[in-house]
């Protein structure tokens, strides 16, 4: 590597993460997917990657198996799903603290099934919604949302797309990733619930709380709803027996496209988030370009990666994910060090830990995870969640989960 490509690589990818985390982009006219393409562009166009090696390193098993869940999310809001659920549930509830208990728990397990980004997509505008249909503070029930569609995503390896990556990666097959961090997961959910509760009790219990009027009982699962729930609990089956992730994704949404003809293409196009799927593609390549510069190799090779052991070891390595994830995000901070992984004693179990802890660590930040810019910016009208309104609530979700975790891999991996 030359050094003008060096300087290339490593500035393009500085500049796209420097304006990636930047709050507000209207003074330069651009989002976060166009910066992340502009990056992309500029790392062709200045030699740091070669046309065919940029869409080489694009990861195609990651994109297709996010924009498929992205799609079966849409099915299900397409028939109303979300829109019933969010009516029922503020309804039903007595209680904000209640109400903060089920958004924990429902943004959590759905996370793991459709991916946290999806969920986000989906739920914020509902949340925000119950928010100012029942005039309640809002920062505790976004913090609700995205928090624990972060760490509920944790449990699948489609729950989220840096576990999509290290599945494909570090060839981790989604019964095992289950069946071991499943329980780590709803552990972790417990905390993140306990963290919300005791910052927000005193708030939210002196809250009145008055559900909507509403005579009618509204059934969550209607018959329009049941074909494509249908088809997502068969995609978990096939999924936990081995199917290719990407392919049995891609799959499923082939089959509601073909026997829910009552529901419009167009219908379901306009409900996938295509600005995340660009975004991913474009960090793919500058990620790319900066690996070439050869910095990341170099800094983790001054690592003792093959000198970690023992449960020391495995807590440090989990602290450099930990703030790895949050310094370059999380999915560039895993093609960043996927060729350090195989000096790691026991890679597989490596692996797991990364995926873990990668995704817990989207919580640290708001500029940690897709999923909390997404909630930030679809609740923009409060103007409540903020980086350190975040952070407050954040860290100590995302320190304490990351414990959970890697006590727990260490104990049964």
């Amino acid at each position: 590597m030359n050094e003008i490509s060096l300087i290339t690589g490593s500035t393009i990818f500085a500049l796209t993460y420097l304006l990636v985390s930047a709050r507000r982009l209207g003074w330069l006219g651009l989002d976060r997917p166009a910066v992340a393409l502009l990056g992309a562009a500029a790392c062709v166009v200045f030699g740091a990657v070669t046309p065919a090696d940029g869409l080489r390193s694009i990861d195609m098993n990651t994109i297709v198996l996010l924009f498929g869940m992205m799609g079966l999310g849409a099915f299900l809001a397409a028939d109303g799903f979300f829109d019933r659920a969010a009516e029922t549930l503020a309804n039903r509830v007595a209680t904000p603290t209640r109400l903060l208990g089920w958004l924990v728990w429902g943004s959590g397990v759905l996370s793991a099934l459709i991916t946290n980004d999806a969920v986000c997509v989906l739920g914020a505008p509902l949340v925000c919604a119950i928010i100012r249909r029942h005039g309640l503070p809002a920062l505790p029930f976004l913090l609700a949302l995205a928090t624990a569609a972060n760490t509920g995503s944790a449990a699948t390896l489609v729950g989220n797309p840096q576990n999509m990556l290290c599945a494909s990666l570090g060839g981790l097959t989604y019964r095992e990733h289950l069946l071991l961090v499943g329980p780590a997961t709803v552990l972790a959910l417990a905390f993140n619930h306990a963290v919300l509760h005791l910052a927000f009790r005193k708030q939210l219990g002196g809250i009145p709380f008055a559900p909507a009027t509403c005579e009618a009982t509204v059934r969550v699962v209607q018959p329009g709803s049941i074909p494509t729930l249908v088809v997502i609990v068969g995609t978990v089956v096939v999924f936990t027996f081995g199917g290719n992730l990407a392919w049995t994704s891609g799959g499923a949404l082939s089959l509601l496209f073909l026997f829910r003809r009552s529901v419009a293409p167009s219908e379901i196009w306009r409900r996938i988030d295509w600005s995340v799927l660009v975004f991913f593609a474009g960090l793919f390549v500058v990620v790319e370009g900066f690996v070439r510069t050869g910095l990341p190799a170099s800094f983790f090779r001054s690592l003792p990666f093959d000198e970690l052991e023992g449960f020391g070891g495995w807590s440090a390595l989990a602290g450099v994910f930990l703030v790895g994830s949050n310094v370059v995000s999380n999915v560039p901070f895993i093609l960043v060090v996927k060729d350090a992984m195989a000096a790691l004693p026991h890679p597989k179990m490596a692996w797991e830990l990364l995926a873990v802890a990668s995704t817990f660590a989207g919580n640290l930040t708001l500029l940690g995870s897709v999923a909390n810019i997404i909630v930030a910016e679809k609740s923009r009208e409060f103007g409540v969640l903020g980086f350190w309104s975040h952070l407050k609530i954040g860290a100590p979700i995302a320190i304490g989960t990351t414990a959970i975790g890697t006590v727990w891999i260490f104990l049964f991996g």
